[in-house]
């Protein structure tokens, strides 16, 4: 199962971003290349989320929403 990909990582700069491992950047083991790859955070600033269309809400609940008669 994949991780959760973190909207704001407290320092980005410390992982490679490239795959589910999220290696730190001066141990990674995919083999992904020489360099890390970015978060988008560090690409696009905060609100990267939003320029991009990615979703990050909350998973809907089980019940079902109350309706009023």
């Amino acid at each position: 199962m994949a991780k959760k990909f973190p909207q704001q990582p407290a320092h980005p700069e410390r992982n490679c971003w490239g795959c589910d491992r999220y290696c730190a950047a001066d141990a990674m083991l995919c083999g992904n290349g020489s360099e890390r790859t970015q978060h988008p955070i560090e690409l696009f600033g905060i609100e990267w989320a939003r320029a991009c269309g990615a979703e990050f809400a909350e998973p809907a609940s089980a019940d079902p929403p109350a309706t009023a008669a």
